[in-house]
């Protein structure tokens, strides 16, 4: 078992919003697409944050940290997930850093065991 954390674009989250329906993430093409230069900008993130790029395949760009904390963590065309194993600390890690990539106002924290977008 893990704990998910997700990063969508702010576009998802509005669109989460206002549909206000409850299998609203089980549809993809509800998730508005990341740009090539959010997603670039991302991956750039994320080896910077010493994330490392272990394979990239259909499903996307696949990432593992050194520091089992900071868990794994897939980048897809839609959406970048965080999980995490189910420690305290990792918990707080994932999280935490999932939070900071937030700070451009480009992307919105979801995270699915609180059924809820992070506010601040």
């Amino acid at each position: 078992m893990s704990y998910h954390i997700q990063l969508f674009s702010i576009e998802t989250k509005e669109r989460e919003q206002a549909a206000d329906n409850d299998s609203f993430f089980d549809r993809e093409d509800n998730l508005a697409s990341f740009t090539a230069k959010q997603t670039a900008e991302l991956k750039e993130r994320l080896l910077k944050y010493q994330y490392e790029l272990v394979r990239e395949d259909d499903s996307g760009s696949h990432f593992n940290h050194p520091d089992e904390d900071f868990g794994t963590v897939l980048l897809t065309e839609k959406g970048l997930y965080f999980n995490a194993n189910l420690s305290e600390n990792s918990i707080f890690e994932v999280g935490m850093t999932a939070s900071e990539f937030t700070d451009t106002g480009e992307f919105a924290k979801y995270d699915p065991q609180q059924e809820g977008w992070e506010e601040f």
